[in-house]
């Protein structure tokens, strides 16, 4: 470690002199969990002497409970370091302590997981050591072995070394050659590593995955499959302080990491970050507030953790009988649920507004509110009369789907035999009618007939608000590629749907990965203008590695590590949409 000449003149004038990268150029701001002794927040300098070889800047949490100031402090953060320590309360695994369990410190417990639960919740790219590596597993439901010298039933090797901490005393054993802890070491299948440890992980955490063993089977590392957050059972700051470059490539790639969420972030803070799609008012029960984390995968909280400054909420009906009297009933039900938005407006008007045009979602983003526009989905609920239509657009809807799962008295379905071969004629008059009125046709859910009729009576662009690639996935509500041609030559703009069964055959696996194939499947067929995303969150839309709208930004994050410029991600993240939307609400006779 450097020391200067004790010359205070030099001193100041070498900081005085120094000129700061820009932001963006500056190293990612690496927060390290703090230890706590004797009434001291401190840490090894290993660790940061870790994060600066690797060219992070380190910061020190300190220990504190305090979930206002340690959310102030993790929004400051680009990723963060779990440090060791020692054992870990079992009552948070509910469980007995056993004999064998040494000192705990539930205060420091209490401020491990608040730190980490709020670092995951903002999406920070996470490594864990040691103990760190065993709070991460049980913050994610996990467990650890309270004392694994009494109660693994396999013959232990020694696991807290009297060797110095530079100094390895086992090996591990590179458990998925296909893992990012592998990648990271070159493909290496053994490791030699120190060890301080009594405790360690039984099992990984659900979604987790165990990437390396020492010889007797004691887990020696897991990560996340699609997020930036990965754990180690030894010490890795204190060989990489001592220049051991394979430690040095672990605290390299976190730094990498946070690196690329840094740069997301600001992505997100420059530019509006708009999800066309969530059937969010359909779980609201009578006292919903979306100001709250209640329940949902989209609300107030949700999109100020993922920087996400806009969603068009739709009011989902589902298709039912084509009598007079459930007609009127389907009318009135979409209504209801377009009514309950307005009300979610009055109750948190400090934080979000409806905005029925694009100008009215850039403002709000300025003024540093949530925007939040409408849409329709299922013109079951326009009955037979068009002015409904206009009922809608006064209300601020801004798309209307023609249709859901089944057939209706404007056009046929994805699902279900052929009734009208495409539109109906009454649905060419819905179309012409929502041409007037500024308002987007919306194709999701509708038959490969209804879809071609509609470029053909549309007038302005249609879209696709939650739609994704049949080439890669094969389902009748996503489209062909010879549908996404003919879309973007019309000018129209498919918005990748995030719900498992179009993203992947096998939908248990659906994952963030499988999103950005479509996405980039989809840029490379019809160009980067046409393409958008549309979550279906709240309409059972989800995938591994982002299941809410606070886990969006991994999509930013995933496209910046594909290539995609700042202005590429502009236009995936609401610019393409916005741009279509605001052409046929300025061509329509009746502005809003």
């Amino acid at each position: 470690m450097k020391v200067r000449r004790p010359n205070l003149e030099a001193l100041y004038r070498e900081v005085d002199n120094y000129i700061p990268k820009k932001e963006r150029l500056q190293p990612p701001r690496i927060g390290i969990s703090a230890n706590r002794k004797d009434g001291l927040s401190c840490i090894a300098e290993t660790y940061v002497q870790a994060v600066l070889k690797a060219g992070g800047a380190p910061v020190l949490v300190p220990v504190i409970t305090d979930i206002e100031a340690l959310t102030a402090i993790i929004n400051g953060l680009d990723g963060l370091v779990m440090s060791g320590g020692g054992d870990i309360n079992p009552l948070y695994m509910q469980e007995e302590p056993i004999p064998a369990l040494q000192d705990v410190d539930s205060y420091r417990d209490e401020y491990d997981l608040i730190l980490l639960r709020l670092a995951t919740n903002h999406q920070l790219p996470v490594m864990g050591i040691c103990r760190g590596h065993q709070i991460l597993n049980v913050a994610f439901g996990g467990d650890v072995y309270q004392d694994i010298h009494s109660q693994h039933e396999l013959k232990l090797l020694k696991h807290s070394q009297t060797l110095p901490r530079e100094q390895a005393s086992h090996s591990v054993t590179l458990s998925d050659s296909t893992s990012k802890l592998s990648t990271i070491l070159d493909g290496a299948p053994e490791l030699l590593v120190n060890s301080f440890h009594h405790q360690a992980i039984k099992e990984p955490a659900s979604e987790f995955i165990a990437t390396a063993t020492a010889p007797d089977g004691i887990n020696e590392a897991m990560e996340h499959p699609e997020k930036e957050i990965f754990s180690v059972q030894w010490h890795p700051e204190a060989m990489a302080a001592n220049d051991d470059e394979q430690m040095l490539k672990l605290f390299r790639h976190h730094v990498e990491s946070s690196r690329l969420f840094k740069e997301a972030k600001r992505i997100h803070h420059r530019n509006v970050t708009l999800d066309s799609h969530t059937d969010t008012p359909m779980i609201f029960p009578g006292e919903f507030n979306i100001g709250h984390k209640e329940g949902g995968k989209v609300n107030l909280p949700l999109m100020e953790e993922g920087l996400i400054d806009a969603a068009i909420m739709v009011a989902y009906i589902p298709q039912g009988p084509r009598d007079t009297a459930s007609l009127q009933k389907a009318t009135d039900y979409a209504i209801n649920r377009l009514q309950e938005i307005h009300r979610q407006m009055d109750i948190n008007r400090p934080r979000m507004c409806i905005a029925y045009t694009p100008q009215e979602v850039h403002v709000l983003k300025a003024a540093g509110k949530k925007a939040i526009m409408l849409g329709l989905e299922n013109g079951y609920a326009i009955g037979k009369d068009l002015e409904n239509i206009t009922r809608f657009r006064d209300m601020g809807v801004s798309y209307i789907t023609l249709c859901h799962n089944g057939n209706n008295d404007i056009c046929d379905s994805a699902r279900g035999e052929a009734e009208w071969n495409g539109l109906s004629p009454f649905g060419k008059d819905v179309i012409r009618k929502m041409n007037e009125l500024g308002i987007l046709v919306d194709i999701s859910h509708a038959a490969e007939s209804t879809f071609y009729d509609a470029l053909e009576t549309s007038a302005y662009p249609i879209i696709a608000s939650h739609s994704s690639a049949r080439a890669l996935c094969n389902h009748p509500r996503n489209l062909t590629d010879e549908q996404l041609k003919a879309l973007a030559a019309q000018g129209g703009v498919v918005q990748v749907c995030l719900y498992k069964g179009f993203i992947n055959e096998d939908a248990e696996k659906a994952s963030l990965s499988d999103a950005i194939r479509h996405i980039t499947h989809i840029v490379d067929l019809i160009g980067i203008h046409h393409v958008g995303i549309g979550s279906d969150f709240d309409g059972d839309g989800e995938l591994i590695g982002c299941r809410a709208s606070n886990e969006l930004i991994n999509i930013t994050v995933r496209l910046i590590k594909e290539g995609y410029t700042e202005n590429d991600i502009a236009k995936i993240w609401g610019g393409n949409l916005l741009r279509i939307m605001n052409k046929a609400q300025s061509a329509s006779n009746n502005k809003i």
